[in-house]
């Protein structure tokens, strides 16, 4: 039963934060408070992560080292490149051109994972370079938001770097650590961290958008533009180049989604603790908009590989 409404919660999630995000639009006093909440419920995600994370995603770097560290440098090339390129280009509001930079340089997110394994790509490398790129976020997404985003606003990486460690490392060391001790317990829980995983985002989502509703409707189109053009080019530009470096289908499939598809709600997190609440917008919304992107490029990937199955066939 549990497994079922796990499965469930999983092939849903889309149609939860699209609920969500109407409810917290038109009725943001359902969500408003939870804003206060928002680290601990990333906290309880990271969590999550530490539970599932086995000893064995880490072998691929010594097994085959060249696309875990070339998709690393690429999640943390491109999205914050793209980020600044955006946010100039687009001349964007402070707080929302903030927000863009908190979106590029955070970590992959854990969903791109579920997005590889959708598309056919090499899961085992997604959930490699997703890890290793969290694991190196406290020191990495600090010093790149005070490279990049110091014009706009000081930047404080030590605060950033603390606020990481709290909201990310602490609950993935506790989750590594009940998995080691409890292991019954933790095999338990897989089945049902999907369905924390699903309520917590919808959560910080629901309070992102709640206590963003007039800003929305001020940039609500341009947010919007943004966030999808930010999405789509960390894509296309990351399966480029990993197209480059001489990568196999399957690896180029999986870079590209780990480049496009990023820990946002860390970077809504860490805009509520210490930028203006509005800066968590552009999270929220990415959140949103590459849960509908990600499994549509892996449908059209698999789209693909059929029709290329039935001409072999044939």
């Amino acid at each position: 039963m549990l497994h079922t409404m796990s499965q469930f919660a999983s092939r849903t999630f889309v149609l939860w934060m699209l609920l969500v995000s109407v409810i917290a639009f038109l009725l943001p006093n359902v969500f408003i408070g939870f804003g206060p909440f928002i680290p601990y419920l990333l906290g309880i995600v990271m969590l999550g992560m530490g539970l599932t994370i086995k000893m064995e995603d880490f072998k691929l770097i010594l097994k085959q080292p060249k696309p875990v560290i070339i998709g690393v440098i690429l999640q943390y090339t491109i999205m914050p490149l793209l980020a600044y390129s955006i946010a100039k280009g687009f001349q964007l509001p402070t707080e929302v051109a903030i927000g863009v930079m908190l979106v590029g340089c955070c970590p992959g997110g854990t969903s791109s994972n579920i997005v590889s394994y959708l598309a056919k790509a090499n899961v085992a490398l997604s959930v490699t370079v997703t890890s290793v790129s969290t694991l190196i976020s406290p020191i990495l997404t600090p010093s790149l938001m005070y490279v990049f985003a110091n014009q706009w606003m000081d930047v404080s990486f030590m605060s950033l770097f603390t606020s990481v460690i709290k909201v990310v490392i602490v609950p993935i060391i506790i989750g590594l650590v009940i998995q080691k001790l409890f292991k019954k317990a933790s095999d338990t829980s897989e089945d049902i961290l999907p369905i924390i995983s699903v309520v917590a985002i919808s959560v910080i989502l629901g309070a992102v958008i709640a206590g963003s509703k007039n800003m929305i409707f001020e940039t609500g189109l341009l947010i919007f533009l943004v966030v999808i053009l930010h999405n789509v080019l960390g894509y296309l530009i990351g399966y480029i180049l990993a197209h480059v470096f001489r990568l196999s289908d399957g690896d180029k499939k999986a870079i590209s989604i780990e480049v496009g598809m990023q820990n946002s709600g860390l970077a809504a997190s860490l805009a509520t603790v210490h930028f203006n609440p509005l800066a968590a917008l552009p999270g929220a919304v990415f959140s949103f908009i590459h849960c509908i992107s990600g499994p549509l490029l892996a449908k059209i990937w698999t789209s693909q590989l059929f029709r290329k199955s039935q001409k072999e066939t044939f």
